[in-house]
């Protein structure tokens, strides 16, 4: 899994860092209310698709961290959650 994980890492925005079997990143907002309203569309999208991210949010900033609980790990939905992810940045 660990040649996977680094192919699958590779295919994502370069400020995301796959260490150990979690996937992180920051993202950062110029105020509050534009972070919260990234950590709801978020975690909009994980009710959707019943994935649940670790998020710590904070005056323009928002920090995610994605793992498959049941496996402690990583697989291959975490890196799409990851990508859905950025795209809602990108999207804002």
């Amino acid at each position: 899994m660990a040649s996977e994980t680094a192919e699958l890492a590779k295919q994502l925005d370069d400020e995301w860092s796959a260490v150990g079997s979690r996937l992180s990143r920051t993202y950062t907002f110029s105020n509050f209310a534009e972070a919260l309203a990234f950590v709801n569309s978020v975690g909009a999208l994980a009710e959707e698709v019943d994935h649940h991210p670790l998020i710590s949010l904070t005056w323009g900033r928002v920090d995610l961290e994605i793992w498959t609980h049941s496996i402690d790990g990583l697989q291959r939905g975490d890196f799409v959650f990851a990508a859905k992810v950025h795209q809602i940045y990108e999207r804002r």
